[in-house]
């Protein structure tokens, strides 16, 4: 069977035609968000490396990766959006291409396989996104077909473009530029195969329920086991603690301050006493003075 292919198309023009059309959906209210790659790595860190190497290692995909690098480098993935179980994307070739990469989420059983061997070896949120764990760990992960990310058997491919094979080009550079969103957001993967990544962090004293019953009477210590095993004489402490309670003075405020009163009192009535008394005897002096005077001036007569 004959078919015609579309004449070829330079980068500049590909990239002109994809930006006219992503204006249109940002108008329809689509959340435009292309691909950007900085130089010849297409990822840097931990997450999107893994993505990267685990399709470079499915000979499923062999032929058909390296036109996929070149696409994603020079900007042609120009939306790419992740929601539960798919990946999809616009691609810019001949003309603007769709491409949906649906992927089967971990089987549960699967799941609590690599949690339990990752158990105690992440210890934060932060910790996993960084991808900063053992290597150990990192084996675990990215073990082929048992680990969190997808063989090729557990994804379907589409793509408008007229290439009858499954992985062309444009769903390659899709694939790529997964590994370029993961460095950006590596909780992405988490999302497109359904799971948790909490789970995956170690939760300190799990497996250690609270008791809801107190414990058994005969295990109870009493007050003199204590006093063996410690060496304490607790009751004996117990008891001068209480009786230094019961034997410390009561406050003596109100009585202290009655007395002040009273001594004041009587020194004001005292005083006062004295003057009268003093007043007197001076009233006295002065009138037998006068009298001493009169008898005087009688005899000099």
């Amino acid at each position: 069977m004959y078919y015609e292919w579309r004449p070829y198309v330079s980068v500049a023009e590909r990239r002109r035609k994809a930006a006219g059309e992503m204006a249109k959906l940002r108008k329809k209210g689509h959340p435009v968000s292309p691909v950007t790659i900085e130089g010849r790595a297409i990822a840097r860190t931990f997450w999107g490396k893994a993505w990267c190497e685990n399709l470079e290692r499915y000979s499923d995909y062999s032929n058909r990766l390296p036109r996929g690098r070149t696409y994603v480098r020079n900007g042609s993935v120009v939306d790419l959006q992740v929601a539960a179980g798919e990946v999809k994307a616009f691609v810019s070739g001949s003309a603007i291409y769709k491409v949906a990469v649906k992927v089967s989420p971990v089987p549960r059983p699967r799941w609590r396989s690599i949690c339990k061997d990752s158990a105690g070896a992440i210890d934060s949120l932060v910790e996993l996104l960084q991808g900063r764990f053992s290597q150990g760990v990192m084996e675990r992960i990215c073990r082929q077909g048992t680990g969190l990310f997808p063989s090729p058997s557990e994804i379907r491919l589409s793509c408008s473009c007229p290439d009858w094979a499954s992985m062309c080009k444009h769903v390659a550079a899709v694939l790529y530029g997964m590994g370029t969103r993961l460095d950006e957001q590596p909780e992405l993967l988490f999302k497109l195969r359904e799971v948790d990544g909490k789970d995956l962090i170690a939760r300190a004293g799990e497996g250690l329920p609270l008791a809801k019953k107190g414990p058994a009477a005969a295990k109870v210590l009493k007050g003199g086991e204590l006093s063996e095993i410690f060496g304490l004489e607790m009751a004996e402490v117990a008891a001068t603690k209480t009786e230094t309670r019961s034997k410390s003075p009561k406050p003596r405020r109100t009585k202290t301050l009655a007395t002040k009163a009273a001594k004041t009192s009587r020194a004001v009535k005292g005083g006062t006493a004295r003057r009268l008394t003093g007043q007197a005897g001076a009233q006295g002096a002065s009138g037998r003075s006068r009298a001493g005077a009169g008898k005087k001036s009688l005899a000099r007569r």
